[in-house]
C-alpha cells in the first residue's frame, strides 16, 4: 500500500515538472502540489482558470469560447473581443491570445492612440479642431504632415554660416541658405572700387563748385557807357545832360582846370 502511494506521488512530481518546463499548451501552465491535488496558478494563454485546485492540472484551465480571448494567464474568465463598427474597419482579426485591432476607412484617421472613434483626417497645410474638424495653420504657423498640428515657424537657421532667405507659409517652415566666405572676398573688389569712384566723383563737384565761386568774386562790374547824342533845340533835355556831362569832367580834371574856366568866365564878363 505504502508503494502504491508512494508511485502515485512520484508520477504527480514528473507530471509537474514536466508542466512546469512547458511541454504542453493546454491546461494549467504553472500548479503546485497541495496533499493529493495540485493548485494552478497561471494558465496557458488563450485559456481561464476553471478550478483552483483538482487532482489533475489539464483539468483545471478551459479554453476560451469563440469570440473570446485571454491575454493574463491567471484570469477567471476570457475578454470578449472588440468589434469594428461604422467608420472603422478590421486591421487584425482577433484570435484565443490576442484582442482585434481598428482603423478606419479612407479619408478617416483615429480620434485617439486606442482608435476609439474615427475623424476627417486634416490635410497638410491643416490641424484638427476639438470639434473633429480641420481648420487652416494659423499666420506664423506650418504642418508638412497629415492630420498633425500645426508648429511655429523657426525664428533662426540651424546652422550658423546660414541666412534666412524666405519666410515659411502653412505647409513649409523658414527657407535657410548657406553664406559663402569666398563670395564675399570676391565682391571685395568691386565694392571698394565702386567707394573709390564715388569719392573721386563728388571730390571732382566740390571743386567745380568751388572754381565758380572764385571766379564770381574776381569779376569786375562792367561800367556802363554814357550816350552821348547830338543837341537839338526841340529836346532841351539833351542840353542839361550834356552840360551835366561837361560838369562832371571838369570836376575829375582837379585844381588847374578849375582855374582856367575861372578865366575864361571872368574874359566873357568883359566882353
Amino acid at each position: 500500500m505504502a508503494a502504491l502511494f508512494w508511485a502515485m506521488g512520484l508520477s504527480l512530481l514528473l507530471q509537474g515538472c514536466l508542466c512546469s518546463v512547458g511541454q504542453t499548451d493546454r491546461g494549467c501552465m504553472k500548479w503546485t502540489s497541495s496533499g493529493e491535488n495540485v493548485c494552478c496558478e497561471a494558465c496557458y494563454p488563450g485559456h481561464h482558470m476553471g478550478n483552483r485546485c483538482g487532482p489533475r492540472p489539464k483539468d483545471l484551465c478551459i479554453p476560451c469560447e469563440d469570440g473570446t480571448f485571454s491575454e493574463n494567464p491567471k484570469n477567471a474568465r476570457c475578454t470578449r473581443c472588440r468589434q469594428c463598427v461604422g467608420a472603422q474597419v478590421y486591421v487584425k482579426q482577433c484570435t484565443d491570445t490576442t484582442n482585434a485591432q481598428c482603423g478606419c476607412k479612407e479619408g478617416l484617421t483615429c480620434g485617439d492612440d486606442r482608435c476609439l472613434f474615427c475623424v476627417k483626417k486634416c490635410d497638410k497645410g491643416q490641424e484638427p479642431t476639438e470639434k473633429r474638424s480641420c481648420r487652416p495653420c494659423p499666420a506664423g504657423t506650418f504642418n508638412d504632415q497629415l492630420h498633425q498640428m500645426c508648429k511655429p515657424w523657426s525664428n533662426k537657421c540651424p546652422n550658423p554660416e546660414q541666412v534666412i532667405v524666405a519666410k515659411g507659409d502653412a505647409l513649409s517652415d523658414i527657407k535657410c541658405a548657406n553664406v559663402s566666405v569666398s563670395t564675399v572676398h570676391k565682391n571685395k573688389p568691386a565694392v571698394v572700387t565702386s567707394g573709390v569712384l564715388l569719392a573721386f566723383g563728388l571730390i571732382i563737384t566740390i571743386s567745380s563748385i568751388m572754381a565758380k565761386k572764385r571766379k564770381t568774386r574776381e569779376e569786375k562790374p562792367i561800367p556802363k557807357t554814357p550816350i552821348i547824342r547830338t543837341p537839338t533845340d526841340d529836346d532841351p533835355r539833351t542840353l542839361i545832360a550834356i552840360e551835366c556831362s561837361f560838369h562832371e569832367a571838369e570836376q575829375e580834371q582837379g585844381s588847374s582846370s578849375e582855374s582856367l574856366a575861372s578865366k575864361e568866365s571872368s574874359e566873357q564878363l568883359i566882353v
